[in-house]
């Protein structure tokens, strides 16, 4: 793909400084770019590989008097570069039409201009929108609805009743719709509680790879629109995640929590059932939430605290071994002293 520098400047709403007619073929890292690529420039730390790069063109923040090359300057170096780099993307493969190796039922709705590869498994009563892509390895169980324009990516299973919205991506070996885990003790077993509820993805979700999403055991598991997971995250059964979310990998988050807009989970974050995180929270990596949070609140830690309370507590931590040696020549001075007023 061929691009002028000119129309990737409105692309990103910038402002080119230097020749705005050089054409662009791709996008790379100031170590990667070649002369017909455009790179990206916001960090200092990377001065070095600027003072070396061979890229034609530079997204910039600031004019950068050590490029010679044309720039273009926008507010957001780090926003700019995603829509650049979504224009020289690769788009997914597509399986022309729906292949004689998948096996679809006979009582399903399929849309128009679908791309469903081999080795494909649609059940009865399933709705397919149009132009969505189901790649190999992908189940699709009964009564599921997938919108327009979505990709499921390999090894993908969608168990039955859930509804997928439009332009959502769900990627390999993530599972949709498995029981939530709910059982009751009867003296020393355990008896199963049918989970009958559904889960519900809206649109423009994306879901990493090997995620887990719990149906509900009653009504319905929902993940909001724009919402976000990395790979290897568990949402347990009637949890709700508001819009625009962020999950990031390893993160579980427990039966029926509530989750607001625009939240954003660290990486390893345990979150207890039945906790409210309010809208635009804050919750750092490797943080064990027991309590719910209000909105706009920034917790870290084990228990999950206050942010600034626990980056005080944290730093504490490392210097315990010497309050304790501290503490303990106090107390060494305390019993001399006491034995010289009892001497008295």
């Amino acid at each position: 793909m061929k691009i002028s520098l000119e129309k990737i400047a409105e692309v990103v709403n910038g402002e080119v400084i230097g020749d705005d007619r050089v054409t662009i073929t791709g996008i790379g890292s100031l170590d990667d770019a070649g002369p017909c690529d455009v790179s990206f420039f916001s960090d200092r730390r990377y001065q070095e590989a600027l003072n070396n790069t061979s890229a034609g063109a530079l997204l910039v923040s600031e004019k950068n008097l050590f490029f010679k090359g044309p720039q273009v300057v926008v507010s957001n170096v780090g926003l700019a570069y995603a829509k650049v780099a979504g224009i020289f993307a690769v788009p997914p493969s597509r399986h022309p039409g729906i292949s004689d190796d998948a096996i679809i039922h006979k009582h399903c709705r399929i849309g128009k201009d679908v791309s469903i590869h081999p080795l494909v498994y649609v059940g009865q009563g399933a709705v397919i929108g149009d132009e969505t892509v189901l790649f190999p390895g992908v189940f699709i169980g009964e009564r599921v609805e997938i919108g327009k324009r979505s990709v499921i990516h390999p090894n993908v299973t969608i168990l039955r009743d859930c509804l997928v919205g439009e332009d959502v991506v769900i990627h390999s070996g993530t599972v949709i719709g498995s029981d939530g885990f709910g059982f009751i003790r009867d003296g020393s077993t355990s008896v199963k509680i049918p989970q009958s509820g559904m889960v519900q993805i809206d649109d423009r979700v994306e879901i990493g790879a090997n995620n887990c999403v719990d149906r509900a055991a009653l009504g319905k598991t929902w993940i909001k629109a724009g919402t976000k997971t990395d790979n290897l995250v568990h949402v347990g059964h009637n949890v709700v995640i508001g819009e625009d979310s962020i999950i990031v990998a390893q993160a579980g988050i427990s039966g029926s929590c509530n989750i607001g807009r625009q939240v954003l989970i660290g990486g390893q974050v345990g979150i207890s059932d039945h906790t409210d995180i309010g809208d635009g929270a804050m919750v750092g990596s490797q943080s064990g939430v027991a309590k719910s949070i209000p909105p706009g609140e920034a917790v870290s830690g084990y228990p999950a605290i206050p942010h600034r309370l626990w980056l005080k507590t944290s730093a504490l931590t490392s210097r315990l071994p010497q309050f304790n040696e501290r503490i303990r020549h106090l107390e060494k001075r305390l019993k001399e002293l006491e034995k010289v007023l009892e001497e008295e």
